[in-house]
C-alpha cells in the first residue's frame, strides 16, 4: 500500500519567516495564521503571548512551538549580534534566557 504524500505548505516554506535559522514550517505557519508575516513584526513581542494566541486558534499546538517562538523573537531583536548557542530551538526549552 502506497504511503499518502504529505501536503507541503509552500506559502509558509517560502515566507520571510523561514529566513530565521532553524525555523520550522509549522511554526512559520502558526505565526502567519495570527498575522505575523515578516521577521521585523516579532520585535518587542512576547513569545509566550504569541503562543497563547496560537493556542486559541489551535488548542493542540505542540508546546515545543514556544521554543521556536522564543528563538524567532531573539533572532528578530538581535540579528546583528547573535549568540550561536541561542540559535537552536532546544536552547529555549526552559526560561534561562527570558
Amino acid at each position: 500500500m502506497a504511503k499518502k504524500k504529505e501536503k507541503v505548505d509552500y506559502e509558509a516554506l517560502n515566507s520571510r519567516l523561514m529566513q530565521i535559522p532553524k525555523m520550522d514550517i509549522a511554526s512559520a505557519r502558526d505565526l502567519m495564521d495570527i498575522g505575523i508575516r515578516d521577521i521585523f513584526e516579532l520585535e518587542g513581542r512576547s513569545p509566550e503571548s504569541l503562543f497563547e494566541t496560537i493556542k486559541k486558534r489551535n488548542s493542540e499546538a505542540d508546546p515545543k512551538r514556544l521554543w521556536y517562538l522564543r528563538m524567532a523573537v531573539y533572532f528578530a531583536e538581535n540579528k546583528h549580534e547573535l549568540d550561536s548557542k541561542k540559535m537552536t530551538p532546544w536552547a529555549w526549552n526552559h526560561d534561562q534566557y527570558s
